[in-house]
């Protein structure tokens, strides 16, 4: 409140911080249309950090047009199912949306790339690859298709490998294996043996309690502990490899996009930044303390086996190859994205990984004081 008192008198007082854009940004919102928007979550609200992340966009876009354009945020299941925003933002039932692209690959595998492949990225690449390795501006294309505009955020950061009603020893131990698992993930795992189900968050438990499904991944401890996965699953396995830095997406209606002042759109664009940058310092933050009272509560912490993450990886390079030559949009994102990726990863290897390599063996050791 004393922040927007202080920008109109300086708007009013000064002229030379007037010509300031961020404190002159409500002067200008003065002169923009009133717009009362609504915005669709694939997520549930006990979920606060990636429904927060919604929450965040919708804060971010009233407090800076001084409350000219409003966003009204409904959580999964209150206008549609949260597997079906994506298509509430084409039709125009809504605005806006926030979800995953992996949760539509059943539309086109492609939409994939948009949170994050299998074996990929993790959550600085995915970003480095979106803002200044041509993700955008390709997915964008893809995107078009559904009438929408795709905005990274929010990212997770490297989740978990998920809860498993018993041991994972051999690739064997897949085979047959009823797994909530989300999008191309779950062709992957279906070429290990196992019934992927695409589950929405808020399912996951009653499935997972019914004895539905055998196994779940959701996000990571933080997460996870609020669903109360280990009350039924004492197996927790990690990593993720299918999610090493998966990105959430706003949808805007491309309609409604194109009829917005530029302004409107730069608010909207600078909204989903800081959701992204408040989503993954949160669970960075959160993640340690959660895991820990997991293990305390007696959640048996537990590495995939290296056959299982080598079956898992050979199984994905196949699928991207078969998927590629089947999928001409599929082909010409992947044939820019995996170079990116690679080189990113060998960047990582000379200064990220080693640093942190060091700190973890120190760590080990109890030398860190």
């Amino acid at each position: 409140m004393q922040r927007r008192r202080f920008l109109r008198s300086a708007a009013v007082g000064g002229g030379a911080v007037v010509a300031s854009g961020t404190l002159a940004a409500p002067a200008i919102a003065q002169s923009m249309p009133e717009l009362k928007w609504r915005l669709a979550s694939s997520f549930p609200k006990s979920l606060d950090t990636l429904y927060g992340a919604g929450e965040n966009i919708t804060k971010f876009i009233s407090e800076m047009t001084d409350n000219k354009f409003q966003v009204r945020i409904f959580a999964s299941g209150e206008i549609v199912p949260g597997l079906q925003v994506l298509d509430a933002v084409q039709n125009g039932t809504v605005e806006m949306g926030h979800s995953a692209g992996t949760y539509y690959m059943g539309k086109d595998p492609t939409l994939a790339f948009d949170t994050t492949m299998p074996f990929g990225m993790n959550a600085r690449q995915q970003e480095a690859w979106m803002n200044w390795g041509g993700g955008r501006e390709a997915l964008a294309e893809v995107y078009k298709e559904y009438n929408t505009i795709s905005i990274p955020a929010g990212n997770t950061g490297a989740q978990m490998g998920g809860w498993f009603r018993k041991e994972i020893k051999t690739p064997e131990d897949m085979k047959g294996l009823k797994f909530r698992i989300a999008g191309i993930a779950g062709l992957i795992c279906a070429k290990l043996g196992s019934v992927p189900q695409q589950i929405a968050g808020g399912d996951i438990y009653p499935a997972l309690e019914k004895g539905t499904i055998d196994a779940a991944e959701w996000v990571g401890p933080y997460d996870d502990q609020k669903l109360g996965f280990n009350k039924i699953a004492p197996y927790y396995y990690y990593p993720g490899w299918w999610e090493g830095g998966p990105q959430t997406s706003c949808y805007v209606n491309m309609t409604k996009w194109n009829e917005l002042p530029k302004y409107y759109r730069s608010v909207i664009e600078a909204a989903c930044a800081r959701a992204q940058a408040l989503m993954l310092s949160k669970y960075d933050a959160e993640n340690p303390r959660a895991l820990r009272e997991l293990m305390a509560a007696g959640t048996k912490l537990t590495p995939f086996p290296q056959s299982v993450m080598e079956a898992a990886f050979n199984a994905a390079n196949e699928l991207y190859a078969e998927i590629a030559a089947k999928n001409a949009k599929f082909k010409r994102v992947y044939e820019g994205w995996k170079p990116f990726r690679n080189e990113e990863i060998l960047w990582f290897r000379v200064a990220e990984f080693t640093f942190d390599s060091f700190m973890a063996r120190q760590s080990a050791a109890n030398k860190l004081g």
